[in-house]
């Protein structure tokens, strides 16, 4: 079973004696829902151990101390969580016509008929606003 650190003085003590040089651990980000309606709620944050703080020997990752990255992002775990999709990750897509696993190809026909849509649609610099 992946071993998780919780963000007490214990946690952070046992996360910074088990880190070596490479180390990869994971944290999850809540998601507002309200500024993006169909991101999933959870995703999951990677962070790399690769130096350490010359002042207190501990392993940084970036700027962010064992305990630093406990206290702002909370429960670290040492495996990614199931289920849950990386924040660097694209986004599935929620919406459009097209089945899933679809591949079209666009022949001469169709791209004709997509710049016949562009040419017919309107001007936006000769739009009359308000009116």
């Amino acid at each position: 079973m992946a071993k998780t650190w919780e963000p007490t003085k214990k946690g952070a003590r046992d996360l910074n004696n088990w880190l070596s040089s490479g180390k990869t651990v994971y944290t999850l980000r809540k998601i507002a829902r309200n500024v993006a309606p169909y991101e999933d709620p959870y995703l999951y944050s990677a962070h790399t151990f690769d130096w350490r703080s010359p002042i207190t020997g501990h392993w940084m990752t970036g700027h962010l101390s064992a305990a630093g990255l406990l206290a702002q992002e909370g429960t670290v775990y040492e495996q990614p969580p199931a289920g849950v999709r990386n924040i660097a990750d694209p986004a599935p897509q929620v919406a459009g016509p097209l089945p899933a696993g679809y591949v079209g190809h666009l022949d001469e026909a169709e791209i004709r008929g997509l710049e016949k849509r562009v040419r017919d649609s309107s001007d936006p610099k000769k739009r009359r606003w308000g009116r």
